[in-house]
């Protein structure tokens, strides 16, 4: 009764009409009425203030305190939502601005629709308060009483307009940029773009927002305040800012929109959503002109950090070599097998465009070294990187060098009965690599570094007849 009584004298407490331990006397219950409805701020109060007094009564009574029940649970599921909200919206801005940077190359079009996304968000948001707190328009919409919204409202209402505007954002940014790839203007990229996808947004958004108003007059209370706020959302978002904000924006910003600094382009993963890499593969198809079918073909190719690679053509059945003292050798071994990037230029291995098709080319070769070639080469590559720094002259290096070419003269053995071919890039010095390759294998040397204001030239071919002379 002292406990109960202390409970009456806290305020906000209308009446406590139960205090009474169990059949144990181990555990009490004391129901407790608040002044006001669970939805109240005060009762939220009380219930912080009830708890606030577990160490007090615990010294004084000797019973450690827990508030519960349906009002009390509700106050603590608002409390967490409310804490989970603000993580919740910046992890979906977030992984909207990186994920649009991705797909459109830009800076700022991932800014301006996220920009749209939380314009389209904060109307939804405001709709819903003035509508169901403030009590506008109540009469219209069947609101017959003003109140607080659901607590798990806004998480699903930016949950569902995310998708809804990212969606709507890359039909019709898509279809803008893949004109601006094909070498339009941004005026005519924007104009044409327009007309392609701005139908298919129109329509899509119509079908949400008349699927979500439905619910809106004569729905269920708790339906009713999620479905006015995503109806509410679409329009904005559809009409307002993906058909009148994006195209504005994007003209206003002209050939700016579709830019990155290097650094991000370099760091960001690059998905051919416009096509770009199937047009570059295309164009260069038959490329290069002085040698259509060559295995490895490289113009202007500039590696990261490192410098530009001599003009390099290797046919079927040649061999490159990568000198050791070469300081290109080490990178472009990873560009060759597709396990490393390029920073500018045009190149081809195994009739792949690099980089488009690294990641294939990644899957077609293989790297190894003597003690390890027949493994490498049951996998039947295409690209072999064959590692020769580290052997030298002693008799094991001189075993396994020999053995390494039995290994190449018998796969190649096979596969010119299958019309199939394995270029060697050799990682060393000529002596080893002439050791390693078969007999009569043409070998293509890497030249030096090229001055990025010097003009490169083709290297010339070296030709090895049993170890021979160049």
């Amino acid at each position: 009764d002292d406990l109960a009584d202390e409970v009456r004298a806290i305020p906000g407490v209308a009446s406590v009409p139960l205090a009474t331990p169990n059949m144990g006397a181990d555990t009490g219950i004391i129901q407790v009425i608040p002044e006001e409805g669970p939805q109240a701020e005060s009762t939220a109060a009380l219930v912080n203030e009830l708890r606030d007094h577990h160490d007090e009564w615990l010294d004084t009574y000797g019973v450690s305190l827990a508030v519960t029940g349906f009002t009390a649970v509700g106050i603590d599921v608002s409390q967490l939502l409310l804490e989970a909200l603000v993580p919740f919206g910046v992890l979906v801005v977030g992984l909207s601005l990186i994920l649009l940077a991705m797909v459109f190359r830009s800076v700022w079009v991932p800014i301006k629709a996220t920009l749209g996304y939380v314009l389209s968000v904060g109307a939804a948001f405001g709709a819903v308060v003035a509508i169901f707190q403030w009590g506008w328009f109540a009469d219209l919409l069947n609101v017959h009483h003003a109140g607080p919204v659901l607590s798990f409202m806004p998480i699903i209402l930016m949950g569902v307009l995310f998708g809804l505007a990212m969606d709507y954002e890359v039909f019709l940014v898509a279809r803008i940029r893949e004109e601006v790839v094909h070498g339009a203007d941004s005026s005519a990229a924007i104009r044409r773009g327009f007309i392609g996808s701005g139908r298919v947004v129109t329509a899509a958004a119509i079908i949400m927002f008349a699927v979500f108003a439905a619910f809106v007059p004569e729905g269920d209370p708790s339906i009713k305040v999620i479905a006015l706020g995503l109806a509410v959302g679409v329009f904005v978002d559809a009409f307002i800012v993906r058909m009148t904000l994006v195209p504005a924006v994007l003209q206003l910003l002209g050939d700016r929109a579709w830019r990155m600094p290097r650094w991000l382009d370099r760091l960001l993963p690059s998905f051919d959503v416009e096509g770009e890499g199937l047009a570059r593969e295309i164009e260069h198809a038959h490329w290069p002109a002085d040698m259509p079918n060559a295995r490895i073909a490289a113009t202007r190719v500039v590696l990261p950090g490192v410098g530009r690679v001599p003009e390099l053509r290797v046919a079927e059945g040649e061999a490159l070599l990568l000198p050791v003292a070469n300081p290109l050798s080490g990178a472009l071994a990873g560009v060759l097998s597709g396990r490393s990037p390029i920073k500018s230029g045009t190149l081809k291995v195994a009739g792949l465009l690099v980089p488009e098709r690294a990641a294939t080319l990644r899957g077609r070769s293989a790297w190894a070294t003597p003690a390890s070639i027949d493994e490498a080469l049951s996998d039947r590559p295409e690209m072999l990187i064959l590692d020769l720094r580290g052997w030298g002259a002693d008799l094991r290096s001189r075993e396994l060098l020999e053995h390494a070419r039995s290994s190449l003269h018998a796969d190649a053995t096979v596969r010119r009965d299958r019309d199939t071919a394995l270029t060697v890039v050799v990682i060393g010095t000529r002596e080893l690599a002439e050791t390693a390759l078969p007999v009569a294998t043409s070998i293509i040397v890497l030249g030096d570094p090229v001055d990025t204001g010097a003009t490169a030239t083709i290297p010339e071919s070296v030709t090895t007849a049993h170890g021979g002379n160049a």
